[in-house]
């Protein structure tokens, strides 16, 4: 991949290639199918392959007891933050952890004890793109922890948090103009690094809560979970599952599942964020609909396909249209 640390390539070792949930004998398929979703791979060659992988090989992979001292026991007051992966604690790697290893301030990011086949994908996918891509906007990761059930991922520590954070709360003071214009800057070179690779990735959850800011706003991608191999050449991406915050996610994607690299939605939305501090203003419905009855009646006339507008539950925070 183009510009990346280390010669490994993702297409080589998919997220999806070699992950298997374990099949329970005698039950039911609807039952066998719920549980499967809430297991781990089985495979334990997987855990082997990943750590004799280039991408792997330039991570530290840490012991859970490691960890347990460097978040102080996963302390409560040590939480940053949390969402349906688990939960993300401020941690501190100490010159006597072990040896060769520098002093740094480090984000430990754990996922839930009861992790899905899904959620070790998403964990596995950080593993293998941020393992290898190197960039001043991209978030670094430092190091990783897969032992037994646990599946966790050790970030460098980005001191002011999100952008939605930063933008949105009632206790920082609002962000001068330079500062904010500096940071969908430093976003769009971080996506583009990504999209002009010579192995495209396709970032897939471009939003102000995966955008994080260090102690002089510079801004870095986070949360690779959902990433995936681009495109070459001039052909679009088809994905066979529609994943990230809807509110953020391209229409032709949406109503096609076909993702343009070059789309600049997500990055409009990020400016838009920039320029309105109320999360909540929003358009009134009417607005919505007129605005997409054109967008499906000229879809309509270009392909002569049937297109069918679903009606989607947009979280709260999530932009207006």
């Amino acid at each position: 991949m183009g510009n990346c640390c280390c010669g490994y390539e993702p297409s080589v070792y998919r997220v999806s290639s070699n992950a298997k949930p374990e099949s329970p004998k005698y039950q039911s398929a609807l039952v066998k199918e719920r549980e499967d979703d809430n297991k781990l791979p089985s495979n334990p060659e997987e855990v082997e392959s990943l750590r004799g992988h280039s991408a792997a090989k330039l991570l530290i992979a840490f012991t859970f007891n490691e960890l347990k001292i460097i978040t102080s026991n996963f302390r409560q007051d040590y939480v940053l933050g949390g969402g349906g992966f688990g939960s993300v604690y401020k941690g501190f790697i100490s010159a006597d952890l072990r040896e060769g290893l520098e002093p740094l301030q480090v984000a430990v990011k754990v996922h839930d004890g009861d992790n899905s086949y899904q959620g070790h994908r998403e964990w596995l996918a950080e593993v293998i793109f941020l393992g290898q891509l190197s960039h001043p906007n991209l978030v670094k990761l430092i190091g990783y922890c897969c032992e037994d059930e646990h599946r966790v991922l050790i970030y460098e520590y980005m001191a002011r948090g999100s952008v939605e954070n930063n933008l949105f709360s009632r206790v920082l003071l609002p962000l001068p103009w330079s500062v904010r214009m500096k940071i969908a800057f430093g976003a769009a070179k971080g996506l583009a690094f990504l999209h002009e690779a010579e192995k495209p990735v396709i970032y897939r959850d471009f939003k102000t809560s995966n955008i994080l800011l260090d102690l002089d706003y510079n801004a870095k991608l986070s949360d690779f979970g959902l990433a995936k191999d681009g495109p070459v050449g001039d052909k679009s991406h088809v994905s066979t599952r529609i994943m990230g915050t809807y509110g953020y996610a391209a229409p032709e994607y949406i109503m096609t599942g076909d993702y343009p690299v070059k789309g600049v939605h997500k990055a409009a939305m990020l400016a838009y964020h920039c320029l309105n501090r109320n999360p909540k203003a929003r358009p009134l419905m009417r607005d919505v609909v007129e605005t997409l009855e054109p967008l499906q009646a000229e879809a309509e006339s270009t392909t002569n396909a049937n297109y069918t507008l679903k009606v989607i539950s947009v979280e709260p925070n999530a932009v207006p249209v």
